[in-house]
Order: C-alpha cells, then sequence, then structure tokens
C-alpha cells in the first residue's frame, strides 16, 4: 500500500523550503565580538593552531563530523543512469539520515563527470574538508576500482553505500537465519541474481562471514557467470563457478538462501519449494521483490522471507548500517572502514534482535509484539537502541585492529554520551523544522 501520492512527495520536496536540507551557523554572530571570532581576525588563532598541529582541526572545525556524499548519478535507485542533477535529491535524503540517526553533517557533492578517474582525483582533492566519504549511486564496475583506490590513498573513512549496506543488513540476517534453522554458515549454497555493486559486495561480505565462495552462485543477465564465459571483469569472475551448472531454476534446487539485487517477479513459487528446508529468501527488487511476500510464504510457510519494504517482515534497510558505522569510525578518528568493523556491525545487529523488543517500537509499525524468529531476525530500521549496540562495537573493532586515532578508554560512557548526543540533536532539530509550520 503506497502511503504518499505522487503529488504529495514533490510537495514534501518543495515546500515550505525547496530542498531536504539546510546550512546553518553553530555560533552566534550578532554583534561586533562574535563578527571578530567568527571571522576578522578571531578565525586566525583557529588557523594557526592548525597549522601548528593539524589533528587540532578536529577540535577547531566541523571535519571530524562532516561526510561527503559523492555521486555521479550513474547508479541513482532503481532509475538507472539519471545523472547528477537528478540524482541530487537522494543525496539531500542521506544527508537527513545522517543526521537524524546518528548526528553526523553531510555535504552532498554531485559530479558532473565522464571517468572513475575523475571522481577518484576530485574526491582525493576534497580530503581536507571531510572527515569521511560516503560513496553512492556510483555503477558497476567503476564503483569498485573508486572506492579501493581512495581507500589506499586517502587517510580518512571511505565506504560505498551500495556495496556495503546491504551486505551488512543483510549479513545480520544471514547470521540469525542460519542460527533459527539450525545450520553452519559454512555450509550455505547460496544464489545471486544481480552481479552489480550490491551483489558483488554481499558475496564478498558473505564470504567474510564463513560461507564457502565455491558454493556462491551468481547470476547477472546473461546467466550463472562461470569460468567458461568470456567478457568478464575481474570483480564477477572472482565468483565464476568452474563450469556452468544451468539456468537460475536449476541452481536454486537444494539451495539454502536466495538473494536478489535484480527485478520483479523472478521467482516462482515452485522454485521457491525446490530450495532446501525453510530456505532465505532475501528479495530485494524495490518496489516490487523478486517474488511477492505472500507468493512465497504460500510456497513455502517456515521460508525466512526479507524484502526492502517497511509493510513486511525483515525489512534489509541501508540505513541500520550507514549512519551508525560512520559514527563509530568518526568518534575514534578511524583511518577507514574495515572489514572488521562491518563484520562488527552485522553481528551487533543479530545481537540486537534477540533482545526483548519495547513495546513502544512495536506501536511505530502497528504490531503488538515482535520476537527473534523467522519473521523477526534483524531490528527494525526504526528502534533506537541500534545506535548503542552498533555503534561501540565499529568503535571497538576500529581500535582493536589498529585504525583508531583516538580511542575511546570509557565504552559505557560513550554508550550514555551517544543516547544523550541523538536526543539532543534530535530535540534541536525538531524545534528548527517544526518553525517552518510545515503541514503533513
Amino acid at each position: 500500500m503506497a502511503l504518499f501520492t505522487k503529488e504529495e512527495a514533490l510537495a514534501y520536496h518543495e515546500a515550505p523550503r525547496r530542498g531536504k536540507t539546510e546550512v546553518i551557523p553553530a555560533k552566534p554572530c550578532n554583534s561586533q565580538k562574535d563578527l571578530s571570532m567568527a571571522y576578522s581576525p578571531g578565525v586566525a588563532e583557529a588557523c594557526l593552531a592548525i597549522k601548528d598541529n593539524p589533528e587540532t582541526a578536529a577540535l577547531y572545525t566541523g571535519r571530524s563530523n562532516l561526510v561527503g556524499v559523492v555521486t555521479d548519478g550513474s547508479a541513482v535507485l532503481g532509475l538507472g543512469n539519471i545523472g547528477p542533477l537528478a540524482g541530487k535529491p537522494v543525496m539531500e535524503g542521506k544527508g537527513v539520515l545522517f543526521k537524524t540517526f546518528a548526528d553526523i553533517d553531510v555535504f552532498d557533492i554531485n559530479l558532473s563527470v565522464n571517468s572513475a578517474e575523475q571522481i577518484i582525483e576530485i574526491t582525493k582533492a576534497l580530503e581536507p574538508t571531510f572527515g569521511g566519504i560516503n560513496l553512492e549511486d556510483i555503477k558497476a564496475p567503476e564503483c569498485f576500482h573508486i572506492e579501493e583506490t581512495l581507500k589506499k590513498e586517502m587517510n580518512i573513512p571511505v565506504f560505498h553505500d551500495d556495496q556495503h549496506g546491504t551486505a551488512v543488513i543483510s549479513g545480520a540476517g544471514i547470521i540469525n537465519a542460519c542460527e533459527i534453522t539450525g545450520r553452519n554458515i559454512e555450509d550455505l549454497k547460496v544464489v545471486v541474481v544481480g552481479a552489480g555493486a550490491a551483489g558483488i559486495a554481499c558475496s564478498k561480505f558473505y564470504v567474510e562471514l564463513g560461507v564457502k565462495k565455491e558454493n556462491i552462485f551468481m547470476f547477472d543477465s546473461r546467466g550463472l557467470i562461470h569460468q567458461g564465459r568470456e567478457g568478464l571483469n575481474k570483480y564477477k569472475a572472482e565468483f565464476a563457478q568452474d563450469k556452468n551448472y544451468g539456468d537460475l531454476a536449476e541452481c536454486l534446487k537444494g539451495a539454502h538462501c536466495f538473494l536478489g539485487l535484480s527485478v520483479k517477479d523472478l521467482l516462482t513459487k515452485e522454485m521457491v519449494k525446490s530450495m532446501a528446508d525453510s530456505p532465505i529468501i532475501f528479495a530485494m527488487a524495490n518496489p516490487d521483490p523478486e517474488i511477492p511476500y505472500d507468493d512465497a510464504k504460500e510456497a513455502v510457510p517456515t521460508c525466512i522471507m526479507g524484502t526492502g519494504r517497511s509493510d513486511y517482515p525483515n525489512q534489509i534497510n541501508n540505513v541500520s548500517g550507514f549512519p551508525y558505522i560512520f559514527r563509530g569510525a568518526l568518534d575514534v578518528g578511524a583511518t577507514e572502514i574495515n572489514e572488521a568493523m562491518k563484520v562488527a556491525a552485522a553481528k551487533a545487529l543479530a545481537a540486537l534482535a534477540k533482545e526483548p523488543v519495547p513495546a513502544e517500537i512495536c506501536e511505530m509499525y502497528d504490531v503488538e509484539s515482535l520476537e527473534y524468529g523467522i519473521d523477526y531476525i534483524i531490528p527494525k530500521p526504526l528502534d533506537p537502541r541500534i545506535l548503542e549496540w552498533e555503534v561501540p562495537a565499529v568503535a571497538q573493532a576500529a581500535m582493536d585492529t589498529g585504525v583508531a586515532t583516538t580511542p575511546i578508554k570509557d565504552m559505557e560512557a560513550y554508550r550514555e554520551s551517544l543516547r544523550n548526543r541523538i536526543s539532543a540533536s534530535r530535540e534541536r532539530v525538531s524545534t528548527f523544522i517544526s518553525s517552518y509550520d510545515q503541514v503533513k
């Protein structure tokens, strides 16, 4: 059921102020003294302090809490290559989510470029501005090269959410789905349809969690990826099977897990029935999944079904990942977001799903209760507890792997500070937004 009309969505973006974000000062500028400190001559003191000790930029500027969302608009949502200008509403939306869920400030950087090398060159040059870079909606395979290069050549976290966001959240789901069904993750046969940014990143992440690479059967628009095919890029070739094992229906027989990042109506009830008992089905095509939820449940009532939609159980939503991963990374001054930090995020989400769910969260989703099981394998995206479970886990992993430059000494105090920070931020922002008297 649609929650809004086209007209409502456009009106939301247009009024009472055009767009979804606004840049406002955090310090007063109401007097001569204010003016002299905000700019000349007082600003020189901060400039000279940073010149003498670059680390003090974290004290005297907003850089350590500022993320750049960078795109060329070549793979925007399910809309495709619509370009950086048409993609800007998505990037502004990303800024809203960063601020709402993790009190992280964002500038969206929408680049009109013709090559991956241009994106790399421009983004590298922006390092003095940002504490982290969120790459967004950049098509494959260029996105892999861009992220790999920037991670090597920049000294701040670089994270392509289209790759790793889905990987982390669905990875949390797989951890719990294996536990619920009594399976070892090492034994999973996984069929992946969609060999773009998310499909390849998810597959890599599943291997990190314990899935055997040879047990991943990846499909693109030409069919199963196998060594007998010509023209495979190196990223697809990493998951090439040793031979052609047949079409999707054939490869799904006995499979434990299906990950769809493709198009609606790809799976049939018969395909679901051919899978292993209590199969894991992550049908992520939006807005319509690869198989309707009701069809999958009718075929195998014990299947564990996840989609990208909020009106079905087990919503796999990237907002449960990127704001919190960046919050943890920024707070310890991480020089990168590594695999250990992503695994820590997934395991924290998986662990939280086993905790009793407060009544107020159930009310948000208009349900009487939420209990760990086949219809609740990952926390709901609006669960505020994600903050204090996932962020400290990411920060701890950064410290444990030696990429943190400002370690946290008291993790319990840090958890409390997170709660206080987000509460204060939301109150501050809510008051600001309400000043517009926006009619909903």
